[in-house]
């Protein structure tokens, strides 16, 4: 095959890997990252190096499973582990996602509210746009619209060069990990490791594989898909972690979201760097708050083996489309309740995911290694040590989260 029709054949099938990866940088992951660079500096960059690797190989696993078997996650665990399975995921699944979804309607809420317009104007909007879009819109249709979004995300990457980094250190503290005994570094390096690997976009992945009908002999385009979208995602990362490290460290400027970050910037960058950070804080925020439900929807009806996708009617798929809908109608009811338990939905949200990650990759890792399932597409062994390694630090930290959280650290 010719290098153009190879060209040509990776756009037809990119997109599922791109998006997935790059949404994952929803309000919640910015805000983690914002608060690394200002609490620490440069110090947690080299947390990304090993994250990066890890989302890699998982991604690719899942993204795999969705050409080789045509069919979502949450079927295959409905199909070869029972309904039972699927069903209490689904449960904890639904409950993380709405806190992750209320989460991302408040970043919108909150840059909206930095650009000087009112949340209980502009909440109803953006839930009622992005509503239309996904049940209005075909696949494809909404599949260009995320794909054009994601290059707004590319504004972090302007920040950072605008910041003025000391590129040395920056590059020193990305190779070389610093282990620091601290609470709080110990607790935002797993709040790294846990918005970069979350549950709902390994099913979001496996099941918008299957619905853009991805065949095997395209396997190695959607590949190629998914690593670029792991790449630019962290790239994403280690840029608002440079501009926070660069300036707001410096000045002892500690902050506890992404809104605050926009803000604080403004008399130390100018309008343009919080300009930058205020759009794509919002821009991610949406794109996270279609998305999350997206995933919701999906596995919910994988689960039950009811109707979806995003190409189908409320008719054809009334479960899935009114799951969608009533995700976003709950969490923009709740973001303009005044005194609304945000912070406790969000932690909550972070703490399921935190435990639900292990059991859903275990799954995951089961399936890919069926042979009777994926053929010649089994995993191999490089990729087994690493998700395995990758489980089970996860399930440490998860375990020391939930301690802390309960106990916290005395240091």
């Amino acid at each position: 095959m010719s290098r153009g029709k190879r060209f040509l054949l990776f756009l037809s099938v990119m997109g599922p890997g791109i998006i997935t990866a790059n949404i994952d940088n929803d309000a919640s992951g910015i805000t983690t990252y914002s608060v690394a660079g200002a609490r620490f500096g440069y110090a947690l960059l080299w947390t990304l190096v090993p994250t990066t690797v890890a989302l890699v190989v998982i991604q690719e696993m899942i993204a795999r499973m969705g050409v080789v078997t045509g069919k979502g996650l949450s079927d295959l665990i409905r199909e070869n582990y029972g309904v039972k399975a699927a069903f209490f995921m689904m449960l904890g699944l639904l409950v993380a996602n709405f806190g992750n979804t209320v989460a991302n309607l408040a970043g919108w809420a909150a840059s909206m509210e930095i650009l000087g317009l009112s949340k209980y104007l502009m909440v109803p909007v953006g839930a009622l746009a992005i509503w239309l879009l996904v049940t209005k819109g075909s696949y494809r249709f909404v599949e260009k619209i995320l794909l054009f979004a994601c290059l707004i995300y590319f504004g972090y990457v302007i920040s950072g060069l605008m910041s003025g980094a000391d590129w040395t250190p920056v590059l020193k503290s990305t190779l070389i990990p610093q282990l620091k005994w601290d609470s709080e570094y110990i607790m935002l390096s797993i709040a790294i490791i846990g918005t970069t690997i979350t549950p709902w976009m390994q099913f979001y992945l496996q099941s918008s594989i299957a619905e853009k009908g991805i065949k095997k002999e395209d396997y190695a385009a959607s590949r190629l898909d998914v690593i670029i979208g792991c790449s630019i995602t962290d790239i994403i990362s280690f840029f608002i972690i440079v501009t926070c490290g660069t300036l707001l460290f410096p000045h002892g400027i500690k902050i506890n979201e992404a809104a605050e970050a926009a803000i604080a910037l403004r008399p130390l960058a100018g309008e343009y760097a919080y300009l930058i950070f205020a759009l794509c804080l919002a821009n991610a925020a949406l794109l996270g708050a279609i998305i999350v439900p997206l995933a919701t929807a999906y596995y919910v009806c994988e689960a039950m083996g009811w109707e979806a996708g995003i190409n189908k009617s409320f008719k054809e798929a009334p479960q899935f489309m009114w799951i969608y809908t009533l995700t976003i109608a709950l969490a923009s009811a709740v973001i303009l309740i005044p005194g609304a338990p945000l912070v406790f939905l969000m932690v909550l949200s972070a703490v399921l995911n935190g435990l639900l990650l292990p059991f859903v990759l275990i799954f995951a890792l089961l399936l890919v290694n069926n042979r009777k399932l994926m053929g010649d597409y089994v995993n191999p062994k490089s990729y087994n040590y690493i998700s395995w390694a990758t489980i089970i630090a996860i399930t440490l930290l998860t375990v020391f989260l939930i301690a802390t959280t309960i106990a916290p650290l005395k240091v």
